[in-house]
Protein backbone atom coordinates (compact mmCIF):
# COMPACT_ATOMS: atom_id res chain seq x y z
CA UNK A 1 0.00 0.00 0.00
CA UNK A 2 1.18 3.74 -0.80
CA UNK A 3 1.50 6.49 2.34
CA UNK A 4 -2.04 7.56 0.99
CA UNK A 5 -3.63 4.63 0.06
CA UNK A 6 -2.99 3.98 4.20
CA UNK A 7 -4.02 7.06 5.54
CA UNK A 8 -7.29 7.19 3.36
CA UNK A 9 -7.81 3.54 4.85
CA UNK A 10 -7.01 5.53 8.64
CA UNK A 11 -8.67 8.12 7.93
CA UNK A 12 -12.00 6.62 6.43
CA UNK A 13 -12.27 4.52 9.78
CA UNK A 14 -13.03 7.91 11.65
CA UNK A 15 -14.90 9.59 8.82
CA UNK A 16 -17.40 6.11 9.16
CA UNK A 17 -17.05 6.36 13.16
CA UNK A 18 -18.75 9.80 12.95
CA UNK A 19 -21.20 8.91 10.46
CA UNK A 20 -22.26 5.95 12.26
CA UNK A 21 -22.80 8.25 15.38
CA UNK A 22 -25.15 9.95 12.92
CA UNK A 23 -27.22 6.83 12.41
CA UNK A 24 -25.93 7.18 8.68
CA UNK A 25 -25.19 3.36 7.36
CA UNK A 26 -21.33 3.27 5.84
CA UNK A 27 -18.71 1.60 4.17
CA UNK A 28 -14.92 2.29 2.97
CA UNK A 29 -13.78 0.83 -0.31
CA UNK A 30 -10.47 1.08 -1.29
CA UNK A 31 -10.90 1.44 -4.64
CA UNK A 32 -13.74 2.18 -7.84
CA UNK A 33 -14.68 -1.20 -8.48
CA UNK A 34 -15.23 -2.46 -4.42
CA UNK A 35 -17.53 0.75 -4.34
CA UNK A 36 -19.28 0.06 -7.35
CA UNK A 37 -19.74 -3.61 -5.71
CA UNK A 38 -21.04 -2.26 -3.01
CA UNK A 39 -23.38 0.39 -4.04
CA UNK A 40 -25.02 -1.96 -6.94
CA UNK A 41 -25.55 -4.39 -4.00
CA UNK A 42 -28.22 -1.46 -1.87
CA UNK A 43 -30.40 -1.68 -5.00
CA UNK A 44 -33.09 -3.91 -6.02
CA UNK A 45 -33.57 -4.75 -9.77
CA UNK A 46 -37.58 -3.31 -9.41
CA UNK A 47 -36.38 -0.50 -7.34
CA UNK A 48 -37.48 2.93 -9.23
CA UNK A 49 -33.85 5.06 -9.46
CA UNK A 50 -33.05 8.42 -9.44
CA UNK A 51 -30.16 10.39 -8.98
CA UNK A 52 -28.70 13.47 -8.65
CA UNK A 53 -25.94 15.23 -11.29
CA UNK A 54 -22.56 13.34 -10.10
CA UNK A 55 -19.24 12.87 -11.85
CA UNK A 56 -18.03 10.55 -8.63
CA UNK A 57 -21.13 8.01 -9.91
CA UNK A 58 -20.21 7.97 -13.46
CA UNK A 59 -16.17 7.60 -12.71
CA UNK A 60 -17.00 4.34 -10.65
CA UNK A 61 -19.03 3.06 -14.03
CA UNK A 62 -22.22 2.99 -11.47
CA UNK A 63 -24.46 5.09 -14.32
CA UNK A 64 -23.69 2.99 -17.28
CA UNK A 65 -24.60 -0.30 -14.91
CA UNK A 66 -27.99 1.90 -13.53
CA UNK A 67 -28.77 2.71 -17.68
CA UNK A 68 -27.66 -0.53 -19.46
CA UNK A 69 -30.95 -2.33 -19.12
CA UNK A 70 -30.50 -4.14 -16.19
CA UNK A 71 -32.47 -1.75 -13.97
CA UNK A 72 -36.43 -1.47 -15.82
CA UNK A 73 -37.61 1.71 -13.68
CA UNK A 74 -34.93 4.37 -14.43
CA UNK A 75 -36.01 8.06 -14.28
CA UNK A 76 -33.88 9.38 -16.68
CA UNK A 77 -33.40 12.78 -17.16
CA UNK A 78 -31.01 12.88 -19.63
CA UNK A 79 -33.74 11.27 -21.93
CA UNK A 80 -35.88 14.44 -21.76
CA UNK A 81 -36.59 16.72 -24.51
CA UNK A 82 -37.78 19.88 -22.60
CA UNK A 83 -36.96 21.64 -19.82
CA UNK A 84 -40.36 20.95 -18.52
CA UNK A 85 -40.37 17.38 -19.11
CA UNK A 86 -36.97 17.22 -16.94
CA UNK A 87 -38.42 19.01 -14.51
CA UNK A 88 -41.24 16.76 -14.06
CA UNK A 89 -38.40 13.89 -13.95
CA UNK A 90 -36.59 16.14 -10.80
CA UNK A 91 -39.98 15.55 -9.26
CA UNK A 92 -40.35 12.35 -9.71
CA UNK A 93 -37.16 11.31 -8.41
CA UNK A 94 -38.02 12.30 -5.10
CA UNK A 95 -40.40 9.50 -4.90
CA UNK A 96 -37.88 7.17 -6.30
CA UNK A 97 -36.93 3.89 -4.55
CA UNK A 98 -33.17 4.66 -4.49
CA UNK A 99 -31.74 7.68 -5.06
CA UNK A 100 -27.90 7.77 -6.54
CA UNK A 101 -26.04 11.24 -5.16
CA UNK A 102 -22.76 12.39 -4.52
CA UNK A 103 -21.48 14.97 -2.09
CA UNK A 104 -19.77 17.74 -1.96
CA UNK A 105 -17.81 17.57 1.20
CA UNK A 106 -17.98 15.38 4.49
CA UNK A 107 -16.86 16.26 7.54
CA UNK A 108 -14.35 14.05 9.74
CA UNK A 109 -16.96 13.41 12.00
CA UNK A 110 -19.26 12.66 9.50
CA UNK A 111 -21.75 15.39 7.95
CA UNK A 112 -22.60 16.17 4.35
CA UNK A 113 -22.31 19.04 3.07
CA UNK A 114 -23.98 20.15 -0.50
CA UNK A 115 -24.73 22.97 -2.64
CA UNK A 116 -27.39 22.78 -5.66
CA UNK A 117 -28.33 25.18 -8.43
CA UNK A 118 -32.38 24.14 -8.77
CA UNK A 119 -32.37 22.59 -5.39
CA UNK A 120 -33.65 18.90 -7.10
CA UNK A 121 -30.65 17.07 -5.65
CA UNK A 122 -30.41 18.49 -2.10
CA UNK A 123 -34.14 17.91 -1.45
CA UNK A 124 -34.06 14.25 -2.13
CA UNK A 125 -31.34 14.13 -0.13
CA UNK A 126 -33.40 15.40 2.16
CA UNK A 127 -36.84 13.64 2.30
CA UNK A 128 -38.78 11.77 -0.32
CA UNK A 129 -36.64 8.66 -1.38
CA UNK A 130 -36.90 5.64 0.68
CA UNK A 131 -32.95 5.36 0.70
CA UNK A 132 -30.23 7.78 -0.56
CA UNK A 133 -26.92 6.52 -1.50
CA UNK A 134 -23.73 8.76 -1.48
CA UNK A 135 -20.16 8.04 -3.03
CA UNK A 136 -17.81 9.86 -1.74
CA UNK A 137 -14.14 10.47 -3.08
CA UNK A 138 -11.61 10.61 -0.30
CA UNK A 139 -10.45 13.74 -1.57
CA UNK A 140 -13.96 15.95 -0.54
CA UNK A 141 -13.37 14.83 3.10
CA UNK A 142 -12.51 17.96 5.01
CA UNK A 143 -11.71 18.67 9.04
CA UNK A 144 -15.02 20.67 9.73
CA UNK A 145 -18.36 22.30 8.48
CA UNK A 146 -16.94 25.62 7.86
CA UNK A 147 -14.11 23.78 5.90
CA UNK A 148 -17.10 21.83 3.78
CA UNK A 149 -18.53 25.20 3.01
CA UNK A 150 -14.87 26.39 1.53
CA UNK A 151 -15.06 23.13 -0.35
CA UNK A 152 -18.31 23.72 -1.63
CA UNK A 153 -17.79 27.58 -3.24
CA UNK A 154 -14.00 27.19 -4.05
CA UNK A 155 -13.86 23.78 -5.20
CA UNK A 156 -16.74 21.85 -6.23
CA UNK A 157 -18.83 25.09 -7.96
CA UNK A 158 -15.86 26.19 -10.15
CA UNK A 159 -15.29 22.81 -11.14
CA UNK A 160 -18.78 21.92 -11.62
CA UNK A 161 -19.80 25.56 -13.43
CA UNK A 162 -17.39 24.76 -16.32
CA UNK A 163 -19.53 21.80 -17.20
CA UNK A 164 -22.91 23.81 -17.90
CA UNK A 165 -23.65 27.12 -20.74
CA UNK A 166 -23.89 29.11 -18.21
CA UNK A 167 -22.48 33.25 -17.18
CA UNK A 168 -21.30 33.33 -13.60
CA UNK A 169 -17.70 34.58 -12.77
CA UNK A 170 -16.54 31.87 -11.75
CA UNK A 171 -17.21 29.79 -14.69
CA UNK A 172 -15.29 32.95 -16.29
CA UNK A 173 -12.43 33.13 -13.74
CA UNK A 174 -12.38 29.70 -11.84
CA UNK A 175 -12.75 31.40 -8.58
CA UNK A 176 -15.99 31.79 -6.65
CA UNK A 177 -17.40 35.44 -6.55
CA UNK A 178 -20.05 35.04 -4.18
CA UNK A 179 -22.69 36.34 -7.27
CA UNK A 180 -26.10 36.98 -7.79
CA UNK A 181 -26.56 35.68 -11.57
CA UNK A 182 -29.74 34.01 -12.12
CA UNK A 183 -27.33 31.38 -13.49
CA UNK A 184 -25.63 30.06 -10.19
CA UNK A 185 -25.12 26.99 -9.20
CA UNK A 186 -24.64 27.89 -5.28
CA UNK A 187 -28.58 28.56 -4.60
CA UNK A 188 -29.36 26.11 -2.10
CA UNK A 189 -26.91 24.46 0.41
CA UNK A 190 -28.67 21.76 2.45
CA UNK A 191 -25.92 20.94 5.81
CA UNK A 192 -27.11 16.47 6.25
CA UNK A 193 -26.22 16.64 10.32
CA UNK A 194 -28.22 13.19 10.96
CA UNK A 195 -29.69 10.43 8.65
CA UNK A 196 -33.46 10.46 10.28
CA UNK A 197 -34.99 7.58 9.36
CA UNK A 198 -31.87 5.92 10.94
CA UNK A 199 -29.80 4.37 7.87
CA UNK A 200 -31.73 6.16 5.39
CA UNK A 201 -28.98 7.82 4.14
CA UNK A 202 -26.01 5.57 3.01
CA UNK A 203 -22.53 6.92 2.11
CA UNK A 204 -19.80 4.76 0.82
CA UNK A 205 -16.34 6.09 0.97
CA UNK A 206 -13.86 5.35 -2.03
CA UNK A 207 -10.04 5.55 -1.23
CA UNK A 208 -9.37 7.44 -4.60
CA UNK A 209 -9.26 10.98 -5.86
CA UNK A 210 -13.30 11.50 -7.54
CA UNK A 211 -15.54 13.90 -8.51
CA UNK A 212 -15.10 17.83 -8.07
Amino acid sequence: MTPEQIRNEKLAQKVIKGLKSRHFEAWYCPTKEEAKKQILSLIKKDDIIGWGGSATLTQIGVMDEIKNGSYPNIINRDNATTPEEKIKMFRQSLLSDTFLTGTNAITEDGELLNIDGNGNRVAAIAYGPTQVIVACGMNKVVPDLHAAYTRARNIAAPINSQRFEINTPCKITGSCADCKSPDSICNVFVHTRQSRPQGRIKVILIGENLGF
